[in-house]
This record gives C-alpha cells, sequence and structure tokens, in this order.
C-alpha cells in the first residue's frame, strides 16, 4: 500500500516536491486527509493477488490446470522421461511419458498426506491389536473411521470439480475434527 500523486509513489517519512513546492519528510505522516486531497494525493491499496497454490502468479486471470497434463513436444510427439545411461554417457529416454501433475492430484495427494499424519497419531492403537490382541478404544476408533471418510469424501469431491473455484471451496471444507 502507498500514497502516489500523479501516478508516482510517495515513501513516507522522505520529502517529496510537488508544483515547485518542497515538503518536507514528515509532511505524510502529518498532514490530515483533506490536506492530501487538496494536493491530489490518493492511497491505493495493494492489489489483491489470488492463491499461488491456485493460480499462477496470484493471476485470478490465469489458473493453473486442473487436470494431469501428458507432455509434448512441438510437433505433438509424446515427451518421456529421461535416465541416465552410463554406458553412453548420455540421458536417454524411458517408456514412461512425462507427465505435469495438475491441481487435483496435487490437492488428492495433500488430502491423503494431511489423513496419514492424522492417522499415524494413533497407528499404534492398531498395532498393539494387531500384536497383542489389546482392544482400541473406541473414541480412537470413532476418530479413525472418521478421518478415513473425510479423506474420501475430500478426494471424491476433488476429482468430480470442474474450476479452480470448485476445487478452492472443497479445499477449504476440509473438517478434520480437530
Amino acid at each position: 500500500m502507498a500514497y502516489k500523486l500523479n501516478g508516482k509513489t510517495l515513501q513516507i517519512n522522505k520529502g517529496f516536491t510537488h508544483n515547485s513546492v518542497q515538503y518536507p519528510r514528515n509532511w505524510l505522516v502529518k498532514a490530515t486527509q483533506a490536506e492530501k486531497d487538496a494536493l491530489g494525493i490518493i492511497w491505493e491499496a495493494d492489489p489483491v493477488r489470488a492463491d499461488e497454490r491456485y493460480y499462477w502468479d496470484g493471476d485470478i486471470n490465469n489458473p493453473k490446470a486442473l487436470d494431469d497434463v501428458n507432455e509434448v513436444d512441438a510437433e505433438g510427439n509424446p515427451i518421456y522421461v529421461q535416465e541416465y545411461d552410463a554406458d553412453t554417457d548420455s540421458m536417454v529416454n524411458t517408456d514412461e511419458q512425462l507427465v505435469t501433475r495438475g491441481l487435483k492430484s496435487n490437492m488428492i495427494a495433500e488430502v491423503k498426506n494431511t489423513a496419514g499424519q492424522l492417522l499415524s497419531k494413533t497407528d499404534w492403537y492398531v498395532i498393539r491389536k494387531v500384536e497383542r490382541n489389546v482392544d482400541i478404544p473406541i473414541d480412537v476408533a470413532s476418530k479413525r473411521v472418521a478421518i478415513v471418510a473425510e479423506s474420501e469424501r475430500l478426494e471424491t469431491a476433488i476429482a468430480n470439480v470442474d474450476s479452480v473455484e470448485a476445487l478452492i471451496e472443497v479445499m477449504n471444507s476440509q473438517d478434520w475434527g480437530e
């Protein structure tokens, strides 16, 4: 955010000249709004940036791809993942086509990661049940079922979105019960 005068940014605590009048460095801080208005000084807020997880460079008009993209060259031929071949001392193509993951794949991975982290806190109950046949407390079992259900709900909803806005809505609806 900044004060602007005729399109030029004015810095707080730095003097400026306007219409051959030199204003001191503290003028912007001490001046009233009416005095600033009289000179034509406006307050310009920084532009709102879109969430860069979903939009390139924070530009709402430049959303990232929802779906995975199989990469191709300029002629439309598949681009393959490459690996180093020590025999030829060069990179060679594998049989795997290069894929750029879209938002859906990335968000599903994020949901799976969150569910895995939440479940890992109580995994020892499951191990104890398998190894020593000690019952899992009902509240722990219920919480684990809820985590799995939320993960499945989110994964299905993400897979079914048809716009970045819908994806953001799904991601904002997460409820892990904590």
